[in-house]
């Protein structure tokens, strides 16, 4: 059976192998398991999230999700998919945070392999440093550093509870809210049929959170950086006094 999207004949692009395509991932577990196959897609999210293998594709898989649920190709209310994607999203980083913590730092000083290489941690801890507890919802729209970031925040010894918490909130507005997005999206003629168009959407939307916050960062440093100045200029100004005869 083909479950391709019935939109015009559009078909999603993907710059990789079959394997990374999230259409083609979809297909294929449409056509082994009909609508078991949203289980399958939550084994993948759960894969690049939690288990070091960030290659799989995580934006566009669950916008693509989205799409089929709303062509009908994925025969099940929005709300059951976009709720089962956000516990696979939340089931992901638990266990990248499980094995953080009890594998310890020796995940982060493993020679470089196929699915970690040392350059992807170095970024994670400066991401981690750089926005602290935020991070664990920021970092759900980077690719790669998506899968590192709950692996650190094991290492570091983050408590449990305030992990969780900050994981739920990001696996609700990356899990639940790119899903449903496809979802919407994809009732748009516009969209369906330029579904290149909507893809690049979805990576702008997905880095939106990061350019805020960096921009807000910049803001906040260059406020301060200006009010430091400002107490050095009044501190070292000299009171002019009237010469004495």
């Amino acid at each position: 059976m083909n479950h391709a999207l019935a939109l015009a004949g559009a078909h999603l692009p993907t710059l990789g192998p079959d394997w990374l395509d999230p259409e083609h991932l979809i297909n294929g577990f449409l056509d082994r398991w009909g609508t078991w196959a949203v289980f399958a897609i939550c084994c993948v999210i759960i894969i690049e999230t939690g288990l070091l293998f960030p290659f799989l594709p995580g934006d566009s898989l669950l916008f693509t999700v989205g799409l089929f649920v709303g062509t009908g190709a994925i025969d099940m209310p929005i709300w059951v998919a976009a709720l089962t994607m956000g516990v696979a999203a939340f089931v992901g980083d638990q266990i990248g945070f499980g094995i953080g913590h009890y594998a310890g730092p020796r995940i982060f000083n493993r020679p470089n392999s196929r699915l970690f290489k040392q350059e992807y941690a170095d970024q994670t801890e400066k991401f981690f440093d750089k926005y602290g507890p935020r991070a664990i919802i920021l970092a759900r729209f980077v690719p790669f550093v998506r899968t590192y970031v709950p692996v650190a925040a094991g290492v570091g010894r983050m408590h449990w509870g305030h992990f969780a918490r900050y994981n739920a909130i990001g696996a609700v507005v990356w899990g639940v809210g790119v899903t449903l997005l496809g979802y919407w999206l994809g009732g748009f003629p516009v969209v369906s049929e330029n579904i290149e168009v909507a893809l690049i959407l979805v990576v702008f939307v997905s880095l939106l959170p990061i350019i805020i916050e960096t921009i807000n960062h910049r803001v906040a440093a260059r406020r301060a950086a200006a009010a430091v100045v400002d107490a050095v200029e009044d501190e070292v100004t000299p009171t002019q006094q009237p010469p004495t005869a």
